[in-house]
């Protein structure tokens, strides 16, 4: 009966989120505590700012089989570490066309702006960060076993 019920179950994906601790964590924060619906396949890492995202983290979430990764930071110039946001989005440039010649779909991967007071945006742009990787499938480039 359960292996049944398993099987039937729609495939959500599997995305991982590292958002900076003094506005897009808020931002989720607050999108959880105002009971705003997103998807519940998102796991959140929070770390002290999007600058500190070394390129290599988003790499690795993929090669360990998560099927979408989401970066988001401070809006610019709101950053509290002054310009640690700009840095992000330097890297994350860089980044999609170095995913994109490894021959992964860019949408898996994604970057976005949320303050602190955007609970309803981040619920938002999670949703749409979804549909985005649903549409693309699951993350099998790397031949890893689904659960």
């Amino acid at each position: 009966m359960i292996k049944e019920s398993k099987e039937k179950r729609e495939w959500e994906p599997k995305i991982i989120a590292f958002l900076c601790n003094w506005c897009s964590y808020a931002g989720a924060d607050l999108a959880g505590v105002s009971r705003l619906k997103y998807p519940p396949t998102i796991r959140i890492v929070r770390v002290p700012c999007s600058g500190r995202i070394n390129p290599f983290f988003i790499l690795k979430s993929l090669t360990d089989g998560w099927d979408g990764v989401l970066v988001s930071g401070c809006h610019p110039g709101d950053c509290h570490y002054i310009s640690g946001n700009l840095v992000a989005r330097r890297r994350f440039a860089i980044l999609k066309d170095l995913i994109t010649f490894f021959g992964i779909h860019p949408d898996r991967v994604h970057f976005m702006w949320v303050s602190a007071a955007e609970g309803e945006r981040f619920a938002t742009l999670i949703k749409k960060v979804s549909k985005k990787v649903k549409k693309i499938g699951p993350n099998t480039k790397f031949n890893n076993s689904r659960e």
